[in-house]
């Protein structure tokens, strides 16, 4: 037994091609497995209850894909606020409603606001290993310049059909590519969102022009690994040719201060063990430009899990929490 664990170290420590190899074979059987999937089940019926539904819509020459959860404390007689829960690149829209990686459901539940689970862009039949067209990034999204902005504007279309929507109260939010996602619909759809959040990932749009101020919050680990604080990819990005060389998070806040018309002037509204809020909220139109950073947690969602390995996401705060408590001001 020895021998064997000594070989098998031995074999991993001089041939890292093999290693590769095999890791290249195991994501093979992992895509091979992906592209079976099914598509997913849209239901036709009218939402005329509380739950989450799944519900396709035709956009840009293509099905998408995205659900819709209505918490039992929503009075559907009443026009409802929403929030726009955008996954990161490679995920999808089943992993970021599960409430166990970032809480929606739960927070909806609490609060009595819808949310929408958008579907990015892919290849796949399941819709799995999406991405969104961000600009800069990322992916095949960006690379086959996928219209996703027209994307939410069809879905906002067809969800006022089904559900009673609160105009003055729409929201998005994402993690990492669908962080990035979520700036450019601040730039392109200012009208239309109120505020946005964005956590793991920066504003890395090609043109920004918002016609009206939007309130902007963003968080961020400063030891992210893979959307680096200070600018660029870091390590933990799995392939660099899919995504770009992100910009930093303080060129990302002082873009939005600028553009908001904010003053430099910030308050602190958060300092707790391993995480600070500041929040510029000196701004044209009455919105305020709010950055929170922790300490650790890598590139995850604050008070979320993460199922791979790695560094756990930080629990200094709850990146869902922090994000109600923006929206409902």
């Amino acid at each position: 037994m020895k021998t064997v664990i000594a070989c098998l170290i031995g074999c991993c420590l001089v041939a890292p091609a093999s290693a590769q190899t095999l890791r290249e074979r195991l994501k093979e059987r992992v895509r091979n497995r992906l592209e079976k999937a099914p598509a997913p089940q849209a239901t036709s019926s009218a939402v005329t209850s509380a739950g989450t539904f799944t519900f396709s819509v035709e956009s840009g020459g293509r099905t998408r894909f995205y659900k819709l959860h209505v918490p039992k404390k929503l009075d559907l007689s009443k026009p409802a606020p929403v929030v726009f829960a955008f996954h990161g690149g490679g995920g999808d829209m089943e992993y970021q409603s599960r409430d166990d990686r970032y809480g929606f459901i739960g927070k909806s539940e609490s609060e009595g606001f819808a949310v929408v689970f958008p579907n990015g862009y892919s290849r796949l039949r399941s819709g799995k290993l999406a991405t969104w067209n961000a600009g800069a990034c990322c992916g095949d999204a960006r690379d086959e310049k996928i219209d996703d902005v027209g994307f939410i504007r069809d879905l906002l279309i067809q969800l006022r059909g089904q559900i009673k929507v609160d105009d003055t109260r729409i929201f998005a939010a994402g993690m990492s590519n669908g962080a990035m996602i979520s700036y450019r619909l601040a730039c392109e759809m200012p009208g239309t969102f109120r505020a946005i959040m964005a956590v793991a990932g920066t504003d890395n749009t090609l043109d920004c022009a918002p016609a009206k101020p939007i309130s902007v919050l963003h968080i961020h680990a400063r030891n992210d690994d893979h959307v680096l604080f200070d600018g660029g990819v870091g390590p933990g990005a799995r392939d660099p040719k899919k995504v770009t060389e992100f910009k930093s998070v303080p060129a990302t806040i002082a873009k939005w201060v600028k553009l908001n018309g904010c003053k430099a002037d910030t308050t602190r509204t958060l300092e707790v063990p391993g995480a600070v809020c500041n929040v510029h909220a000196a701004c044209n139109g009455g919105v305020r430009v709010q950055l929170c950073t922790t300490d650790k947690g890598g590139h995850s969602w604050p008070g979320g899990a993460k199922p791979r390995s790695g560094e756990p996401p930080s629990k200094a705060l709850s990146a869902t929490d922090v994000m109600w408590d923006f929206f409902r001001q």
